[in-house]
């Protein structure tokens, strides 16, 4: 009997450990099935058994099942209050050290625009960004660092011409900034979070999870903040029972932990 969809999930969480029941079904279903055609393989079962054998169609997969969308100083406006409010709180708060964990961090884009954004406020010597994502392929191509110039539209004039450096097309990243992010894979769904946050930056990333696994990737990220530390989400998300899940309203955007 030919495998079905809900054989094929429970067929990728054994290979992959990544839970397709946590993502919006129809959605992901499309982009499944697209990509299936797209290789002219037909069928679940084949599909499968593609990518158990080809390294390369496996990395394919898991590139194109998680969604990677990203640029630097993403919705600017946000960035503006990072940098004229958010930052001088918390190290009023809590000093120069402060944890930062950017979850979902995709090609590097946002770990980086936090160290340059940090910069204006900190020696880099003393800022360091934990960053993660669940797919190793697009932290290969962070740890690279090289840029279209379109991911890089919104980086402040100044940080331009101070980090980036012009190769053919593409910009290159400094390694005075790279040295300052530490990339780890990571699982929202199962693995272990860093603990005592000072901010937690996750954006545009958890739109497309059901809403049983976004109250649960609320509620932990609220456990791995520090006291009145800082969750910062993107344009496109709210958490509408913020209370209920232990923050308080900071900013459009920006939850704070209730105690």
């Amino acid at each position: 009997m030919a495998m079905d969809y809900e054989g094929f999930k429970k067929s990728v969480y054994d290979l992959t450990k990544i839970d397709l029941s946590s993502y919006k079904e129809k959605q992901m279903k499309r982009r499944i099935d697209t990509l299936i055609a797209k290789n002219k393989i037909v069928g679940y079962d084949a599909y499968l058994e593609a990518i158990q054998k080809d390294n390369e169609l496996f990395e394919k997969f898991v590139n194109y099942l998680t969604i990677n969308v990203s640029e630097f100083y993403r919705n600017p406006e946000q960035w503006e209050i990072l940098d004229k409010e958010v930052f001088p709180s918390l190290i009023s708060m809590y000093g120069k050290n402060l944890k930062i964990w950017s979850a979902a961090c995709s090609t590097g884009d946002e770990p980086y625009s936090l160290v340059m954004a940090l910069s204006r406020h900190l020696p880099l010597s003393n800022i360091r960004i934990i960053a993660t994502d669940i797919d190793k392929q697009v932290i290969a191509k962070a740890k690279v660092g090289l840029y279209n110039e379109k991911s890089i539209a919104n980086v402040p004039k100044d940080l331009k011409e101070k980090y980036f450096s012009k190769i053919g097309m593409s910009y290159q990243i400094s390694d005075t900034i790279k040295s300052r992010v530490e990339f780890k894979q990571h699982n929202l769904l199962k693995d272990t979070y860093p603990s005592d946050c000072h901010l937690i930056v996750c954006r545009n990333v958890l739109i497309y999870f059901t809403e049983e696994a976004k109250q649960d990737i609320y509620k932990m990220f609220n456990q791995a903040l520090f006291s009145r530390g800082l969750l910062f989400i993107g344009s496109t998300e709210q958490i509408m029972n913020y209370k209920e899940l232990n923050y308080d309203r900071y900013k459009s955007f920006f939850y704070q932990k209730s105690n």
